[in-house]
């Protein structure tokens, strides 16, 4: 689902993975580059929501990010887009928290914490991507759940 050049989600979860399980001592090795990775991987994961509406992803920045000139181009016309905005704030929070100070004593934390947010926001567009509808309930699954729960309820009947 995801436009040719940019990276499928299976790769980026792939990448987020690999964050989460590094132990503190790689993460501290390369604190910086791993943040501006999460925060790449992000943009990567709204770039595909926005291709997907058939629009070209903007290079403009809001607050000196893309994220989240990316964000705001993917909640045009789709309000319910609207629910990962704090996710995307969240994640430029933990990229300029490990930016400030890259040797903090709990910089693997703080990197793992945004690897956890880049998660959520990839799960949150990937739900979005597949089924019209999710982010009615931020970053809830019911839609999903009552969608599995009438099929199972046909089958049983």
């Amino acid at each position: 689902m995801v436009p040719a050049g940019m990276k499928d989600f299976d790769e980026i979860g792939a990448r987020i993975d690999a964050i989460l399980v590094a132990s503190n001592g790689a993460l501290a090795a390369a604190a910086a580059a791993h943040a501006d990775e999460l925060l790449s991987l992000g943009e990567a994961i709204l770039e595909a929501w926005v291709a997907a509406r058939g629009e070209a992803p903007t290079d403009i920045k809001v607050e000196g990010f893309r994220l989240l000139a990316l964000q705001r181009q993917g909640a045009h016309g789709e309000p319910s887009f609207n629910a990962c905005r704090e996710t995307c704030r969240e994640l430029v929070y933990h990229h300029n928290l490990v930016r400030i100070d890259a040797a903090h004593a709990d910089v693997g934390r703080r990197l793992r914490l945004g690897a956890m947010v880049a998660r959520h926001l990839m799960l949150f567009v990937g739900g979005k991507l597949e089924v019209a509808g999710l982010g009615e309930f931020c970053c809830s699954a019911k839609p999903l759940r009552l969608q599995e729960a009438r099929a199972q309820t046909t089958e049983t009947v």
